[in-house]
């Protein structure tokens, strides 16, 4: 991401431009209040839309009421709109209709509803006649439609769609203000059980959920994004207003046209009306009074089946993951897409465990019929075994993407650089410099990623190669020599490089083209954060396995770090008071120093973490970014508020990432942090879409995990950072290639063409990824990032390992976690009485041998303590060093 505020001044243009607005909604005339149980409401008099959605008793409205006044154009969309297109059968031609488009006062009609109306003024004439209700649905509020067909001829109905609206808009507001009157959505695009969610982007209060009517045939098949006109009051489709969509139950319409080529998420289809013949479609706006821990629940109370994977929906292939059903009606059947890809079968009623097939990979669509009719669809992503996942990516980013050409004249020669899967080369050039400049997130991706890889999966050809870049790359060309990084190598500068050939197809008159003193401007505080990371990974590799580094000593990269920390720190960098993406990676850091002694460097360093974390305290929105609203500066934040004792801004926090961050049964959008401007910065695609597994994923992630770890009985937290953790596993393809993120318009449906700002995200992951136990209160007992085997009655609990970072264990149950620096743990044991657990360490397979290996025992809640009982060992680091060999190695450790 890059300098935000310049963007929407220089881009503005684009998105904003001061156009006329009119009242075609007729506000004028006034509104009508609709009063259920559980919800106040007001839809608008002459449109019968519903312009302010209220639960009762509280004052926050899910729906932008304060903003109606700009939002009253035609075309502009709210809830109760519709759109759809129909052919005559027989017919190739579709036709759309649309009730937004040119708005007309609807004709009121009386059927007992809380209000009804005829759409026909608000729509182009056609043999379809719609009626709208707005009903009382055993106290909630219900949106039901009656279209029936009053031509002479059979009507296919190809397309269906109901926009949804939200109070998501930024645009203008103060940070308070966003916190304390916006909410945001997110969809599970799950047929008959499909739903959107929506809650106040603080993360608190309580949530709403829109869900299928009963007694209507209302699948969610696709989330359509909407088109509008943009105005300066609300900049549609730009980084302060991402845009609406609506939940479509018909497709196939869109699916024959503009998405043809595309796998959508779910089978296109069609409905057919006989003349004469009406159907009926509808759905239901719930409260979930607990917030977002409750919406399971919530959606379960209007008879909607609810699904739970654990450990979420991207799974490595071969290994067994649990789903859990609950359902008023009993299943029918189950199937896959591809057909044998998942292996189903039923543990007991409502628990089944699903494994993919050895050769299963990418998009794999679950579908489940019930007795009752309904169907619901449940959303895999597969991927290869996770060592293999981060084998591949690792040789990808140290051959494909090592660039080597010793005559270029910017100094990027060794270096492991952006590059183009669509084409197959290495980004040499681009008028976002940075994205071929090896900094900012869009031109350290790459780099970052091929370092933290190293931390948890080493391999001594990509080390050699990496050493490499440190020293001729990293350090004195990204780098200076006072520990100040640039913003980018690579510029765009005839001045200074007259004879360089610049792609002349290209665009070099924008603000993002910068020339060389723009280029070496050190003023950017993130970027300093990809260099630590770098260093420190080498640290980490060098102490652990010596013999793999050459050029360096460990504690030569470990200060290079704390010195980048440092400087990052000084007046003249910008950003130094937000919380940076992936400045975790500072707090291992800290604890490093301190295990390695290090005492003056450890205070130094701590000092400067507290005057931050002390800001932050005093904060009300203390999330800083380059960005009107954010993502970002959570994961830094919540770390040293942790660290240093902030209770109140610790759960703020949580709730913040709570807020944008949801678990939905479908891999894309379950632990997806939201992020929706960044490939304009670092992605081949540019425009203003809701990103899958963009890096916010992976950051989010360490926030939540943490979270969980000092307080396990808050499973909600572990479900969605693990789906978080697990997200940048899902970028990396079959060749290695890891893309920035996922486009989720379903014109595309498909990983972008760039690897851009992926490493954040992938450091994220490194450093939050694990194998974690947890107790859930009807599930029983759960391995994220492993298999468990226990039974009721018996006294011990055994879990094998699995997942792309196996030196990282939690045991929930006891509030313990063990960490490794080096080789992996196979699996552990503990005693469910918690007096003694068992860890199986071993070199790490196919990678370098550890001589030995540091294991460090944490207690994160309680006074429990424990020791390491056989074998004979010595302490080492504020752990215990224990001797590897070839031969796996067994730690018996007991309470204190």
């Amino acid at each position: 991401m890059m300098v935000r505020y310049e963007l929407l001044g220089a881009l503005g243009l684009l998105f904003l431009g001061a156009r006329g607005q009119s009242d075609n909604l007729g506000l004028s005339d006034g509104y009508i209040t609709l009063s259920t149980a559980n919800f106040n409401a007001k839809i608008v008099k002459d449109a019968q839309v519903l312009a302010s959605l209220t639960p009762a008793g509280s004052t926050f409205d899910f729906l932008p009421f304060d903003k109606i006044s700009v939002r009253a154009n035609n075309g502009q969309y709210h809830w109760g709109d519709i759109t759809f297109r129909y052919r005559q059968q027989g017919a190739t031609t579709w036709i759309d209709g649309n009730s937004a488009t040119a708005r007309k006062p609807i004709t009121a009609v009386t059927t007992g509803a809380l209000a009804a109306s005829n759409l026909a003024p608000t729509l182009t004439t056609s043999p379809l006649n719609i009626t709208r209700e707005w009903i009382n649905v055993s106290g909630d509020l219900g949106l039901r439609f009656t279209i029936a067909n009053t031509g002479a001829s059979t009507i296919e109905l190809g397309s269906l769609g109901f926009p949804a609206e939200f109070n998501s808009i930024f645009t203008n507001r103060a940070a308070a203000d966003i916190q304390s009157l916006c909410s945001l959505s997110d969809p599970y695009v799950g047929m008959h059980a499909g739903y959107i969610r929506a809650n106040p982007i603080s993360g608190t209060g309580a949530a709403l959920v829109v869900t299928p009517l009963n007694g209507t045939d209302t699948p969610f098949e696709a989330y359509r994004n909407l088109a509008e006109q943009s105005f300066s009051s609300t900049g549609y489709g730009s980084q302060t207003f991402e845009g609406f969509y609506e939940w479509q139950v018909l497709t196939k319409a869109w699916a024959e046209k503009e998405w043809a080529g595309v796998t959508p998420w779910n089978q296109a289809s069609s409905r057919t009306l006989a003349p004469g013949q009406s159907m009926q479609f509808g759905l239901r706006f719930s409260i979930a009074k607990g917030g977002v821990r409750d919406l399971d629940a919530t959606v379960s109370g209007t008879g909607t089946p609810v699904a739970v994977g654990v450990p979420g929906y991207i799974i490595p292939r071969g290994s067994p993951a649990q789903l859990f059903l609950q359902s008023s009606s009993s299943v029918s059947s189950m199937s896959s897409d591809p057909s044998g890809a998942l292996t189903i079968k039923e543990v007991s009623t409502g628990s089944y465990t699903v494994t993919p097939s050895s050769s299963a990979w990418g998009r794999v669509r679950l579908t489940v019929n019930y007795a009752n009719g309904k169907t619901q669809t449940i959303h895999y992503h597969v991927t290869k075994a996770s060592t293999d996942t981060l084998s591949n990516l690792g040789t990808f980013l140290t051959t494909k993407q090592w660039f080597n050409d010793t005559t270029d004249p910017f100094g990027r020669a060794n270096s492991v650089m952006t590059y183009d899967y669509e084409v197959g080369a290495i980004v040499t050039q681009d008028p976002r410099v940075w994205v071929a400049g090896l900094s900012d997130e869009g031109g350290t991706g790459a780099y970052l990623a091929a370092m933290m890889k190293q931390s948890i999966q080493p391999n001594a050809d990509e080390v050699a190669k990496l050493e490499m870049f440190v020293d001729k790359v990293l350090w004195g060309t990204i780098q200076t020599s006072d520990f100040a990084v640039r913003k980018s190598i690579f510029y765009y500068d005839k001045s200074a490089l007259p004879s360089y050939p610049y792609k002349t197809t290209f665009d070099w008159g924008s603000w993002t083209s910068w020339n060389k003193a723009s280029a070496y401007a050190i003023d950017r505080a993130y970027n300093y954060v990809h260099v630590t990371a770098a260093y420190w990974s080498m640290y980490r590799v060098a102490r652990a396995y010596p013999s793999l580094v050459k050029s360096h000593t460990w504690d030569w990269y470990l200060l290079q770090a704390y010195n980048t920390i440092i400087r990052a720190m000084k007046n003249d960098v910008g950003y130094n008071r937000d919380g940076l993406m992936g400045e975790t990676v500072f707090g291992e850091i800290l604890t490093d120093l301190t295990r390695e002694g290090k005492t003056t460097e450890a205070s130094a360093l701590s000092t400067a973490m507290k005057s931050r974390a002390a800001q932050w305290d005093s904060e009300a929105v203390p999330y800083g970014s380059e960005m009107a609203w954010d993502s970002t500066g959570q994961e830094g934040v919540y770390y040293w508020s942790k660290y240093f004792g902030y209770t109140n801004t610790m759960t703020k926090t949580v709730n913040s990432v709570l807020g944008y961050m949801p678990t939905v049964p479908h891999w894309g959008w379950n632990g997806n942090a939201r992020r929706y401007w960044d490939n304009i910065y670092g992605g081949k695609l540019q425009r203003i879409e809701r990103q899958i597994h963009h890096y916010g994923s992976g950051l989010n992630s360490l926030v939540l995990l943490s979270a969980f770890r000092s307080n396990t009985s808050d499973w909600y937290m572990l479900q969605v950072g693990y789906g978080g953790t697990s997200g940048p596993l899902s970028n990396i393809n079959q060749d290695g290639f890891a893309a920035a993120s996922f486009h989720s318009w379903p014109n595309t449906l498909k990983w972008d063409g760039y690897s851009g700002d992926y490493g954040p995200g992938f450091l994220g992951m490194a450093l939050g990824s694990g194998t974690y136990v947890a107790q859930h209160k009807t599930f029983g007992l759960l391995a994220y990032g492993g298999t468990v085997t226990s039974s009721a009655g018996v006294s011990s609990v055994t879990v094998t390992t699995q997942g792309p970072v196996r030196r990282k264990v939690f045991i929930g149950p006891l509030n313990v976690l063990l960490t490794t620096d080096a080789g992996v743990i196979d699996g552990f044991s503990y005693a469910s009485d918690g007096s003694s657990i068992s860890v199986i360490l071993n070199q790490l397979s196919g990678g370098p041998s550890a001589s030995s290996v540091v294991l460090w025992i944490e207690t994160t809640s309680g006074s429990a303590k424990y020791t390491v009982s056989s074998p004979t060992v010595t302490q080492s680091r504020q752990g215990w060093a224990i001797p590897l060999s070839s031969s796996p190695v067994t730690v018996q450790l007991k309470r204190a």
